[in-house]
């Protein structure tokens, strides 16, 4: 039996939340194995939607123990393209810049993310937020209730 078959098959959906775009955030993530679920969430006092949805799949991958087979579900196009359309090569390549010569914005959580992402063996799906998705609505509401404790300065 090889390592790719030994590994565990994880679920992790990730959602983001900022309000202001800069303004307090929050990330809610969750993860399955087999009957088993895990939330977490967090959150900036200031921060971008985008820097939210990166933490979300950051913090889901971050809190699995071994190595793992990880299929994360995103409302984040940013997210999910970066990845299946080849935007991280382009801009690694570029010398971290865009196509129109811009450093790649959150350039460090993109590098922590290739590096968790190295450990395991993702597939990125993205699907439409706030469209009745269960997994998707309830990492939203995780982020909703982080991105308020910030607000409030909790």
């Amino acid at each position: 039996m090889n390592q790719i078959e030994e590994r565990k098959s994880v679920d992790l959906f990730c959602d983001g939340a900022c309000s202001g775009n800069p303004g307090p955030g929050g990330w809610g993530a969750l993860l399955r194995f087999r009957d088993a679920e895990k939330e977490l969430s967090g959150g900036e006092a200031h921060t971008t939607n985008n820097r939210m949805e990166l933490m979300a799949c950051i913090a889901g991958l971050e809190a699995l123990k071994s190595p793992c087979q990880v299929r994360v579900t995103t409302d984040s196009q940013y997210l999910a393209k970066a990845f299946k359309d080849g935007w991280l090569e382009k801009w690694q390549k570029n010398g971290w810049r865009t196509s129109s010569k811009e450093p790649v914005k959150n350039r460090e959580l993109w590098e922590r993310l290739i590096a968790l992402a190295k450990a395991h063996e993702v597939s990125w799906h993205w699907i439409r937020g706030h469209a009745g998705h269960p997994e998707n609505e309830r990492c939203d509401r995780l982020a909703v209730e982080a991105r308020e404790r910030m607000a409030r300065g909790a």
